[in-house]
């Protein structure tokens, strides 16, 4: 079901939040708290993007591997520092191809995306949702997984000058009546803020003076993280957080 997490603030390694954390990503990868049934570890790639600097495109560092195998890693997240990140790493869903290509994030110009979950009876239950989109951008994904769909869904509101909270409940709220059952957690950031979903998967955020953190689990055992209901979305800057319910009109 993969586990994945965003951060803002001062700037920090990405070693820091990924690899070196009490329950960072690194430890989520082999012992995971909380799969919901969606397998036992994560261990079909991963992947992190960070901006060089402020206002810059994203940069990411992809791998089909296990995060505990990849020996350019740990080197490559201790040397770069950025004030914003977004990381993740995949367990693949039955039948869904373990490429460099299908690990999270995903990426266009400032966008970061991530998908945690899975969406079911694909790719039938989604193929009119699907029919929606250009067809370049079909023909041009990512990977023929359900999260590069998702992701080209969102983008394709995002393009269309969507705020990233509607973009984000309207694909989930389409999926979700369209494919029943789905776990529909998204984490999306453009290195200013966070906007996440929780869709019958766990969520959490922490914001405290200057930082934000949203993660599908906490990295450590401090006591100001906050669970986000589910079907809820959270939009989170440095210092401060908000959480909407996406079962009611009016999101944002």
């Amino acid at each position: 079901m993969c586990r994945h997490l965003a951060y803002l603030g001062p700037p920090v390694t990405l070693s820091s939040m990924v690899l070196e954390a009490p329950h960072g990503l690194l430890r989520q990868s082999y012992a995971p708290a909380d799969m919901r049934g969606g397998g036992t570890i994560n261990a079909d790639g991963f992947g992190a993007g960070w901006y060089p600097e402020p206002g810059a495109d994203a940069v990411r560092y992809r791998s089909a591997a296990p995060i505990w195998s990849d020996l350019a890693f740990p080197a490559v997240a201790a040397a770069t520092r950025s004030g914003a990140l977004l990381a993740a790493v995949r367990s693949a869903t039955t039948g869904m191809p373990v490429t460099v290509t299908a690990a999270a994030p995903f990426a266009e110009g400032r966008w970061l995306f991530s998908h945690n979950g899975v969406v079911r009876g694909w790719p039938r239950s989604v193929a009119s949702l699907a029919a929606e989109l250009p067809v370049t951008d079909l023909i041009t994904l990512d990977a023929p997984t359900d999260a590069a769909l998702l992701w080209a869904l969102v983008r394709h509101r995002l393009r269309a000058g969507a705020d990233p909270a509607v973009a984000l409940a309207d694909v989930v709220t389409a999926v979700a009546t369209s494919a029943p059952g789905s776990r529909l957690n998204l984490l999306l950031t453009d290195g200013t803020a966070i906007w996440a979903t929780a869709w019958d998967h766990a969520l959490s955020v922490r914001t405290t003076p200057g930082t934000a953190l949203v993660a599908s689990e906490p990295i450590d055992s401090l006591p100001t993280w906050n669970g986000v209901p589910d079907r809820h979305l959270v939009v989170a800057y440095p210092g401060r957080h908000r959480v909407q319910d996406l079962t009611t009109t009016g999101v944002p």
